[in-house]
């Protein structure tokens, strides 16, 4: 059985404005949606006869917004010592663009 919860419940939920819910939702539709860099489309229900009603969404479907939201520490990538630069000690001309 599906746990439908209003976008204001899901609003709360996820500790965001409901206004900023119902953009979530329009970015989602068009394709644009990211958390955190990673691209996310939310699943939603939507009722009335054209498609215009009360917007319900599965409690699961929020946690899983809310696990794309979590802040997790990466390691940091060791960096390879770098390597001495060559000099060219008997380079007597000027360097750069030759000029006439």
């Amino acid at each position: 059985m599906l746990n439908l919860i209003s976008s204001k419940q899901a609003a709360q939920l996820l500790g965001i404005e409901v206004a900023t819910f119902y953009d979530w939702l329009s970015q989602s539709d068009a394709g644009q949606f990211s958390i955190r860099g990673q691209e996310v489309t939310i699943s939603y229900f939507q009722g009335g006869r054209s498609g215009q009603g009360r917007i319900r969404i599965e409690e699961a479907e929020v946690k899983r917004l809310l696990d794309c939201m979590r802040v997790t520490p990466k390691s940091l990538n060791q960096r390879k010592p770098s390597k001495p630069k060559q000099q060219y000690n008997f380079i007597s001309a000027k360097l750069g663009k030759p000029t006439d």
